[in-house]
């Protein structure tokens, strides 16, 4: 490692700490918690006259903001797939959808001070890179004209690349049009797993545009990889992490693979027999973790690793790192805009998500009125307990006394039935309780889900299959 990279810190489980069985106890469903209350508490009573409500009063706050821009094309599905896509190989397909996206930055703006700054930008899908250079171009110039997009060296502009869909004149045109950051999805380099997700991909892909970005000086390059996908088995899994290690990644998102046909039909393409047990799965989760940490990378929470020197574990040393529906970011504080279709906002203390069906997203956005189907607007206890869960999944520690006086209350007495809750999981060494600070253990990190749900009051009223596994 690099001198000039601080040392990462011991914040993982060691050998001696690692305990598979309290790891399968706690290995129930639940939230990601990307917002609170989640997702499942929208309401269709929400609408878009709400929603342009809270783009006003978000105003008064100045606060920055965040884009997202959800392109839900891609040419051809990988069966592990959750995302809301389109399989498709005709680019032209994208210009109505693209067309539709500038009429509802238009509908959007209008209520928006054109002075606050867009520090950060992220366009997700499907695949982004399914669209041409010259739609990239045009999406971008639409984006300027209606808020304003940043030159700040600072700014966080990212882009998800399928590394199958792009080259290094894609690279070389993403920089021109300011983009500073790469997510680049692998899942596994182990060419059996690729065949059984239909998704081939040989390393030289990835690692040819991983050159072109480091050449290009992009400031940060993360790789997606999933554990626990069918034929996938701890040793074969260290392999592809020993490879992705000599890469050098700056940051690395490793998912727990959530097998839930019922909900994405592209997964019953998966035949079950071909699925790792849950403890071959536990085996990689301990890989991982092992190999990462002694590779010298933070781990973040989760399923979210970075070099020291990488931004998002600056803002976890600083204190302002924050969970957004892309997972955690570095920039505190922004108002994020969802553009697309299934895209969501969390504008001032509210919530607003679009359609999920393309052509009732269509047909608003063409109706001229904004495509809010549904969203929530978040009372004071929710304001409350959303500040809490965040700060707990994202600095792994809960300073109940600075949590009290932000919103002027006696924090340990409002949260007593939360904190009586997690006297099992303080028991069982996840968390330490002293002085009114809850303070997360290196095995804590890998079950901080769990520990957030503590907080959680909408959870008892909802359907835990809706969720993904913690582990």
């Amino acid at each position: 490692m690099p001198a000039n990279i601080p040392t990462a810190p011991n914040d993982a489980p060691t050998s001696a700490a690692w305990a598979d069985e309290l790891i399968h106890r706690y290995a129930q469903s639940g939230p990601r918690y990307t917002s609170y209350p989640t997702a499942l508490s929208f309401s269709e009573g929400f609408t878009a006259g709400d929603f342009t409500a809270a783009l006003a009063r978000s105003n008064a706050g100045q606060r920055a903001l965040s884009l997202y821009v959800h392109i839900p094309f891609c040419r051809k599905i990988c069966f592990y797939c959750a995302c809301n896509k389109i399989a498709t190989k005709n680019t032209a397909l994208a210009e109505p959808y693209l067309e539709r996206i500038d009429q509802e930055m238009a509908l959007t703006s209008r209520h928006l001070d054109h002075q606050r700054p867009v520090q950060q930008l992220h366009w997700g899908g499907g695949t982004p890179t399914f669209l041409t250079l010259d739609q990239m171009s045009h999406l971008i110039d639409r984006l300027d004209t209606r808020f304003g997009l940043s030159s700040d060296p600072d700014r966080d502009y990212a882009i998800e690349i399928d590394p199958r869909e792009a080259d290094v004149l894609t690279l070389r045109h993403l920089q021109s049009l300011g983009f500073n950051r790469l997510s680049l999805g692998v899942q596994d380099l182990d060419p059996q797993v690729q065949q059984a997700i239909n998704r081939h991909q040989p390393r030289v892909l990835t690692e040819t545009l991983m050159d072109e970005a480091q050449r290009l000086r992009f400031r940060s390059l993360n790789l997606d990889l999933i554990y626990g996908l069918p034929l996938q088995t701890a040793d074969s899994f260290a392999k592809t992490l020993g490879q992705i290690i000599e890469l050098n990644p700056a940051r690395l998102s490793v998912f727990n693979y959530a097998h839930l046909p019922q909900r994405f039909p592209p997964q019953r393409r998966i035949n079950r027999d071909d699925m790792p047990s849950a403890d071959e799965k536990l085996a990689m989760l301990r890989i991982t973790i092992e190999m990462l940490t002694a590779a010298g990378y933070v781990h973040i929470g989760m399923d979210h690793f970075a070099r020291p020197d990488d931004s998002l574990a600056v803002a976890q040393r600083n204190g302002t790192l924050q969970r957004n529906f892309q997972g955690y970011s570095s920039h505190a504080q922004c108002d994020l805009i969802g553009l697309g279709v299934s895209a969501i906002s969390r504008i001032d203390d509210s919530y607003a998500q679009n359609s999920s069906v393309l052509d009732h997203y269509a047909a608003a956005i063409d109706e001229g009125r904004l495509a809010t189907q549904r969203g929530l607007r978040l009372n004071r206890d929710d304001l409350i307990r959303r500040d809490a869960i965040e700060r707990l999944m994202c600095d792994m520690r809960l300073d109940l006394a600075a949590l009290g006086e932000r919103w002027q209350i006696d924090a340990p007495a409002y949260f007593r039935p939360a904190l009586a809750s997690l006297d099992q999981a303080q028991q069982d060494g996840l968390i330490v309780l002293q002085d009114n600070q809850l303070q997360v253990t290196p095995m804590g990190r890998l079950l901080i889900r769990h520990l957030a749900m503590a907080f959680d009051t909408h959870l008892p009223n909802q359907d835990k299959p809706n969720y993904s596994n913690i582990v």
